[in-house]
């Protein structure tokens, strides 16, 4: 292998090591916060029906300014093996736990937004008898930053996880996805059939909004269900401000993220409310405060709150749609479920394993860490 061959495929190890300056630039921004003022009989901390309430919005700020541990949730990360390596230019950062297990089966573990490789914390104890975890951060999150250029959507960033995998010696593997990672299994599967072992993917209620949309309408739906999914439909539309903004205009929300930490703070804190199981008053009853302020430090001090935002610019504007592999086996894991999703994602029956679930939502490694592994253990056990 000559000189230049081995830096292309450079893994390069890594560890988090926020600057102290960082970390006071952070509490003194905190402390200098310009809060609006407070509208009368807007002080329910539980009502987000505009939005992120005030007063829940200070004590989680307060709490991460007084209350929060980062170097002790940082060397908590930096307890695993880590590594960059550079695809198509662009730098990836990659978590990589081995298994003592020397069968233990690879398994790809694909995040989305506003979720990042910190998502996945508490499933690593939970399935490193049995799997090598491999979890690398999308191009322009966490320290996949910052971005080497226009153009990195779904179809690229997967070709690039296929590339990483082929550099950890990985040549089968097992993949499982969310939000975005959904997409990106799908297609890992659809264009590597030969590499990967089965396709896992994790969804919930609010996917049923898609059909109709990126999703057909599955056949033989009475009116009232159809109905059903128009009011859905309808019901999401009025969550869809961040999605319509970072579609088409992500230059503009960039500064404020990068800027404002509270203003990050109140953009992904309240995605978590909206997103996690509807029975949770706040997000941080839904998923552990801790992890959800380390992701959210992740996107601050990584300044990606701005070039995540881009990821979504690049996939509307690609024209790519949802693609899946038909030969490789695929299974689903719905949370907080509704009792269409069957019928209008697996109304043929071509799901391998379909498991459904009242508890949990969109981030189900951070909130029923244990019904997840569950789902992939029984889907897995049998494919390596």
């Amino acid at each position: 292998m000559n000189e230049h061959t081995e830096d292309r495929d450079a893994l390069t190890p890594f560890r988090i090591d926020v600057a102290q300056a960082d970390l006071d630039d952070l509490h003194e921004r905190l402390a200098r916060t310009r809060w609006p003022d407070p509208v009368p009989g807007r002080d329910d901390r539980a009502d987000f029906s505009r939005g992120i309430p005030m007063p829940y919005l200070r004590d989680l700020a307060e709490y991460w300014a007084d209350g929060f541990d980062w170097r002790g949730r940082e060397a908590a990360l930096n307890a695993h093996e880590q590594f960059t390596t550079v695809v198509d230019g662009q730098t990836f950062h990659v978590v990589r736990i081995r298994s003592a297990n020397a069968e233990a089966t690879p398994l790809l573990l694909a995040h989305g937004w506003p979720g990042s490789f910190v998502e996945y914390q508490r499933l690593i104890p939970l399935l490193t008898d049995a799997f090598d975890l491999v979890i690398p951060s999308l191009p322009g999150f966490g320290f996949s930053t910052p971005l080497s250029s226009t153009g990195w959507e779904l179809a690229r960033t997967t070709d690039a996880y296929a590339e990483i995998m082929t550099r950890l010696g990985y040549e089968r593997f097992a993949a499982h996805g969310t939000d975005i990672g959904a997409g990106i299994v799908g297609r890992l599967a659809a264009l590597h059939p030969e590499r990967v072992i089965g396709v896992h993917v994790g969804s919930d209620g609010r996917s049923l909004a898609m059909v109709g949309d990126q999703f057909p309408m599955p056949d033989g739906l009475t009116e009232a269900e159809i109905a059903e999914l128009d009011a859905i439909r309808e019901r999401d539309a009025s969550e869809h401000g961040y999605f319509e903004l970072q579609n088409h205009k992500p230059d503009t929300i960039g500064p404020a993220l990068v800027d404002s930490p509270v203003g990050l703070l109140a953009w992904i804190a309240e995605k978590f409310e909206g997103w996690t199981n509807p029975s949770s008053a706040t997000p941080d009853e839904a998923v552990d405060r801790d992890q959800l302020l380390t992701n959210i430090g992740l996107y601050w001090f990584t300044r990606s709150g701005a070039s995540s935002a881009q990821f979504y610019y690049e996939s509307t504007h690609s024209g790519l749609d949802w693609l899946a592999g038909s030969e490789v086996p695929t299974a689903w894991s719905v949370f907080d479920t509704h009792p269409l999703m069957a019928k209008a994602f697996n109304a043929w029956g071509g799901i391998a394993q379909w498991r459904e679930h009242a508890e949990g939502g969109h981030f189900p490694a951070m909130e029923e860490p244990d019904l997840l592994v569950g789902d992939l253990r029984e889907f897995f056990a049998d494919r390596a």
